[in-house]
Order: C-alpha cells, then structure tokens, then sequence
C-alpha cells in the first residue's frame, strides 16, 4: 500500500515516510498537556464501570499478595538464602512492583500492537502532526497497576521498618531515583518485545515471555548461578528492575558500579527501545490480514 503525503518540504512516498512527516517536534508540556486530557477521559470512562475498577485492583493485590505469603513461609524453614534474610527478599519484592507498576499502567498498550498491526488499523496512527508512540501508547491506561503499586509500596515500607534503614531526604531521593531507573529497564524489554511485530507474525509469545521474566526480578541475581547471572544482567536485564537498584538503598556499604550506573543504562536502554518501536513503526506498510 502506497501513499503520498504533500507538506510543505515536498512529496514523500510510503507509510514509512508519512510517519517522519507528521512526527514534529513538540515540547514536553505539549505532550503533557495531551496525556492529561486523554487520561481523564480514559479514567472517567473506566470509573462509569466502578466495579470492574474494584475487582481487578482487588485481584492485582492478592495475586501479589501470594507472592509475600510465599516469602513468608519459605523463611519460616530457612533463615535465610544465600545470605539474603526475608525482610530483605521482601524489601526487593516491594521495589519490583513499584519499578514494574509504571510498564503496568503506562505502557499496557504494547499487549495490543500485535493486532492492530495485524489487521491494519495501526494505519491510524501514521497521519497525526504527533509522536506516534505517544500517540499509540498513551491511548490506554491500565488502572489495575494502581493495586499493584499500593501492594508494592505496603511491602517496602513494611520491609524498610523491619530493616532499620534510616528515613532521610537522602535515601528517599536515592529510593525515587532507582525506582525510575528500574522501571525504564521494564518498560523497555517490552518495547523491544513488542515491536518485533512489525517483522514477526504471531510475535505474542515473545511478549509472554519477556513479560515472564519479570518474576525473577523479585530476587537476587546473587542467588542464581554465573550463566543465569549473566543472562540477567547482559543480556535480558532483569537484575536492573530491582536488585542493582535496590543495592543502594537496601546494602550502602556494598554497592557494585553497575548499581551507580543504572539510571543511565536505563535510560541509554529506554532510548534504544524507543528507536526500535519507531524503526519498526516506519517499516509499516499498512497491510493487513
């Protein structure tokens, strides 16, 4: 399918060269501006259905709260793994939720790429004056992460109390920093997952399996052994979305360097992630099935 596009620099041929048309340059309170406009309309639409709204957040906290329940009772046989004891193991569930909740809420969209791609409505996309994975992305906004994050939050403070940690301008900093920097390696691993549809058929699994992954982010990469280490740090980085991050926080004392450099090895990290959704997003050719 081939289109032509007419603005003001000349003629251009092809999806791929619409969406660099129509994708300006717009400052960051214009797209701020936009997002609170469609998130209040999103959240008023969701809220017309208020006991859908209960339920799912009530079924996101107790399906985290099997996770806490778990913690406890493994630590009841054992005082502790590998060195690390539960109110720390617990400290790191708490920090993942909270680092995944922003993928969760935000970003919850990418489950669907795969079929508007598919069926070509992804086309609506391309001929906005408007960043095209804001444009996508923002449409949904999950608010089933808000139990999540309330469940996360509960568990870290929880954890934080029992470990003594002091509660300084300092730490809270640190804490918020990391957090950010945590959930930027989310986020992008399901960029990067998402997108490959743009050049794989049936790329649902890979999204699954990305997305289950996030379930060893709760525990220490210490605790896995050397090739399992490696796989989760290098390759699909998971150890960034809680233990490197929490590092500094939870252990100050011993705090490895790529600890330091996680928010800009996440943020390197979210960039490349976005240049591949958008490389894919320019390949669209517009067929359906």
């Amino acid at each position: 399918m081939k289109e032509k596009i007419i603005n003001g620099a000349g003629v251009n041929t092809g999806i791929g060269s619409a969406v660099k048309t129509v994708s300006k340059r717009r400052g960051l309170k214009f797209y701020l501006d936009i997002y609170r406009k469609i998130l209040i309309q999103d959240l008023k639409s969701k809220m017309s259905y208020r006991a859908d709204f209960v339920i799912s957040n009530i079924g996101m906290i107790v399906s985290n709260l099997v996770g806490f329940v778990t913690f406890y009772i493994l630590f009841q046989n054992f005082p502790s793994i590998n060195g690390w004891t539960m109110y720390e193991m617990l400290f790191l569930y708490g920090f993942s939720l909270i680092a995944l909740t922003p993928v969760q809420c935000f970003f919850d969209n990418n489950w669907n790429l795969r079929y508007v791609v598919k069926t070509g409505d992804f086309i609506k996309y391309c001929f906005r004056p408007i960043n095209i994975f804001f444009y996508y992305i923002s449409e949904v906004f999950d608010v089933k992460g808000l139990g999540q994050l309330a469940f996360g939050t509960g568990t870290l403070v929880y954890a934080w109390r029992h470990l003594a940690i002091p509660v300084t301008a300092a730490t809270i900093a640190q804490t918020v920093l990391f957090l950010i920097a945590a959930s930027l390696f989310m986020i992008a691993i399901m960029n990067f997952a998402a997108a490959t549809c743009f050049w794989i058929q049936n790329s649902g699994y890979i999204m699954v399996i990305m997305f289950r992954f996030k379930d060893f982010a709760k525990y220490p990469a210490s605790i896995f052994n050397k090739v399992f280490n490696l796989i989760f740090t290098f390759v699909i980085p998971i150890a960034f979305i809680a233990y490197y991050p929490a590092l500094v926080v939870l252990r100050p004392d011993s705090v490895p360097l790529l600890s330091w450099l996680s928010p800009l090895i996440g943020l390197a990290f979210f960039y490349l992630s976005y240049r591949f959704w958008l490389l894919g997003a320019r390949k669209y050719d517009g067929t359906g099935s």
